[in-house]
């Protein structure tokens, strides 16, 4: 629900507005690529506002959540903004038959 608008405001910047970055720190939820929302440009927007990730992936041509490195997610792109974002954690929260294939991508990241 933190990825709703209210009116023209997305929950989730407000919340992010709200809050006193000394004081809170967030988790992002990586899988809301599926509904247009890039962890990356979010790290970058709120450095240091992030103390870890939930990693999975979305595949939009399959319409369906698959292993990290097989969807749409630029892995790239979201490993390097995750410094900037102050990212010290990272969760895989998917279906379990993706753990292995996400395991072996992710370690060769």
């Amino acid at each position: 629900m933190e990825f709703e608008k209210r009116g023209d405001e997305l929950i989730y910047d407000a919340l992010l507005q709200q809050f006193d970055p000394a004081l809170v720190k967030m988790q992002f939820q990586v899988v809301v690529v599926n509904i247009g929302y890039k962890a990356a440009d979010y790290f970058q927007k709120y450095p240091g506002r992030f103390q870890s990730a939930h990693l999975a992936d979305w595949s939009k041509a399959k319409d369906a959540q698959v292993p990290v490195g097989q969807g749409d997610v630029d892995w790239k792109d979201f490993f390097e903004a995750a410094k900037t974002g102050g990212v010290q954690n990272f969760f895989v929260e998917m279906d379990p038959v993706t753990f292995g294939p996400s395991a072996e991508f992710l370690k060769k990241v």
